[in-house]
């Protein structure tokens, strides 16, 4: 059965369908902006967010734990198209990690990571609610950059 899999899939999924469609409504002068009452922007946020996913799921597919700090930076990705890209590229590594994943047995699998041994459900849910306060984040700015207009 991969019930808990397939759920956890979803829930990565929606995270990335979410943050897609928020930035495909931004141009490229309103990808890095941080309105009043913000420090940061949405294209930060949304970065944050896909690095979590990519450093996570890079490490479980190919033992790559590397933070993917350096081509991430707003200078490299700056505008929404290579942003969205970004996500997608990011989105296939989370996908072929899943498809990996024969049953929910696996879950309860003991995973060495560069801070040490942890059950692979657990890594998981981690790596996914960082991920959504990231995007949170990103769609709370979001929220403030339209309601500026």
């Amino acid at each position: 059965m991969r019930q808990a899999i397939e759920e956890l899939d979803r829930q990565f999924a929606a995270l990335h369908e979410d943050t897609s469609r928020a930035i495909l409504k931004l141009s490229a002068d309103e990808l890095y902006a941080k309105p009043a009452g913000s420090a940061d922007s949405i294209g930060e946020q949304a970065l944050r967010s896909a690095a979590t996913i990519e450093q996570s799921f890079g490490g479980l597919t190919a033992n790559l734990w590397d933070d993917p700090f350096e081509w991430t930076l707003p200078e490299n990705l700056n505008t929404p198209a290579k942003v969205l890209e970004y996500l997608s590229e990011v989105e296939k590594t989370r996908q072929r990690a899943f498809k990996t994943m024969k049953s929910d047995e696996e879950l309860a699998k003991q995973i060495m990571t560069p801070s040490g041994a942890i059950e692979l459900k657990d890594f998981l849910l981690d790596t996914f609610e960082r991920a959504r306060h990231h995007q949170q984040r990103a769609l709370a700015v979001f929220s403030l950059l339209a309601a500026s207009y």
